[in-house]
C-alpha cells in the first residue's frame, strides 16, 4: 500500500475535510480526493461519508486511522530526527494571545538554553482563540497557546496553566466604595464605578460577575482598549475598575498602584492550552518549545 495515500488519508481523517487536508499537505483538493478514492478502491471499502460540510469517517475509516496513524507519526519522527543537527536553523511559528504570549511564553522560549542555543528561530503571531486555532489547523502556525480547547482529531491540546482573575482598581476607588462595602455576592457597591475592558461585551468583567456574584454587570465600558496591559495602565491611572489576570497585575498590587476590590473564596480562573496539529510533536523544534513551555509553566504562580 502506498504510504503517500495513507498519509493523505490520516490527514483527512484528522482534518475532517478534504479542503483543509489539501492545505496542510500542500496539494490541490482534487488531488486529495483522487488519492482517497484510489485508497478506497484498493481496500474495496468506503473510508469517508461525504457531508455538506466536510467528511465523516466510516467505521472502516476509523479502524484504519487507529492502526495507521501511530506508525506514520513514528516515520515522521524518524525522518525529522535526521534534522536534529541542523535544528538551530528551524523556524518555530508560534501563535497566542498577545499579553500572555509576551509576558509568559516568550521569556520562557528565548531565555539562554545552553551552548547549542534554543534549537529554533521564532516567529510569533497574536490573535484571539478562534483565529489562532483556525490558523494552526490551516498550517499557518506550528504551536498555539489558546484559551479554548479545540474539538476534533486534527488538533491535540494539553493544559498549560490556570490564570486567576482579580477585580482591581486604583486605591481612590477602594476608598470611595469603602473597605466593608463588598460582602459575599453583593456587587451593588460596584454598580456606579466606571469599567475598563478589552471589548464592548465586557468579557473579563462579565465572566467575573457570573462566577462570583451570580449576575451580569450593570455597567458598560467606560474605557475599552484591546490589550490587557493597556487596561492595567488605565486602571492604575484611575480610569475605573478592571478584571485582570493576577500574573499581569501582581507587581502593581504589590506596589499599591492598584488594590483588589474583592477577594472571593474561590477566584475565577481561565485555563490556557498548548495546541499542536496531531502528529507534529515528532518534529524536534516543536517538541522543544512544547516541553519548554510545560516546564516553565510548572513554576508559574
Amino acid at each position: 500500500m502506498d504510504l503517500a495515500l495513507l498519509r493523505t488519508f490520516v490527514t483527512v481523517h484528522r482534518a475532517g475535510s478534504f479542503t483543509r487536508a489539501a492545505a496542510l499537505l500542500g496539494l490541490s483538493q482534487p488531488a486529495v480526493t483522487s488519492q482517497i478514492r484510489t485508497l478506497e478502491r484498493q481496500l474495496g471499502r468506503p473510508l469517508f461519508l461525504r457531508r455538506a460540510r466536510g467528511v465523516t469517517p466510516t467505521t472502516i475509516g476509523d479502524e484504519l486511522a487507529h492502526k495507521a496513524a501511530p506508525h506514520l507519526d513514528a516515520l515522521v519522527e524518524i525522518a525529522e530526527s535526521g534534522l536534529d543537527d541542523e535544528s538551530a536553523e528551524r523556524t518555530l511559528h508560534l501563535a497566542g494571545p498577545p499579553e500572555f504570549t509576551a509576558e509568559r511564553a516568550l521569556p520562557a522560549l528565548v531565555e539562554p538554553a545552553g551552548e547549542d542555543g534554543q534549537g529554533f528561530a521564532l516567529r510569533v503571531s497574536f490573535g484571539n482563540a478562534d483565529d489562532i486555532l483556525d490558523g494552526l489547523a490551516a498550517g499557518h502556525h506550528d504551536l498555539a497557546i489558546s484559551t479554548a480547547r479545540p474539538r476534533g482529531a486534527l488538533l491535540t491540546a494539553t493544559p498549560l496553566c490556570d490564570e486567576e482573575h482579580v477585580l482591581v482598581a486604583a486605591p481612590r476607588w477602594a476608598e470611595w466604595i469603602g473597605s466593608e462595602a463588598l460582602h459575599g455576592k453583593d456587587a451593588s457597591a460596584l454598580e456606579h464605578l466606571p469599567v475598563v475592558e478589552v471589548h464592548e461585551s465586557l468579557p473579563f468583567v462579565s465572566r467575573y460577575w457570573a462566577a462570583v456574584f451570580d449576575r451580569r454587570p450593570a455597567a458598560s465600558g467606560t474605557v475599552v482598549v484591546p490589550d490587557l496591559r493597556a487596561v492595567l495602565a488605565c486602571a492604575t491611572a484611575g480610569a475605573g475598575l478592571a478584571v485582570l489576570p493576577r500574573y499581569l497585575c501582581a507587581s502593581a498590587l504589590d506596589q499599591g498602584d492598584v488594590v483588589a476590590l474583592h477577594e472571593p473564596a474561590v477566584p475565577p480562573i481561565r485555563t490556557y492550552f498548548l495546541v499542536v496539529r496531531t502528529g507534529t510533536l515528532a518534529m524536534p523544534h516543536i517538541v522543544r518549545a512544547y516541553e519548554g513551555l510545560l516546564l516553565a509553566a510548572a513554576e508559574w504562580s
